[in-house]
């Protein structure tokens, strides 16, 4: 991409974040409690999406290593 088209970017970037911190300062107390509810929501489901696929993970690296102790262990013997 050439530079006219990073700064366009860059420059709708900045216009967007602009609305939103206007947007924000605009709400009222009740909608940013809402908004701020929203986000630790979504938040909170990360961290557990983010949990499971590690313990599925740490489940599938167990799995392979006692296979590959098994298959070491028949080729030795």
């Amino acid at each position: 991409m050439n530079n006219k088209g990073k700064g366009i970017l860059a420059l709708l970037g900045v216009a967007a974040g602009a609305f939103a911190f206007w947007k924000y300062k605009n709400m009222s107390p009740e909608e940013k409690q809402r908004l701020k509810d929203k986000a630790n929501e979504t938040g909170r489901k990360i961290k557990e999406k983010a949990g499971e696929v590690e313990d599925t993970i740490s489940e599938k690296y167990e799995q392979l290593k006692n296979a590959a102790k098994k298959e070491a262990n028949d080729i030795t013997n």
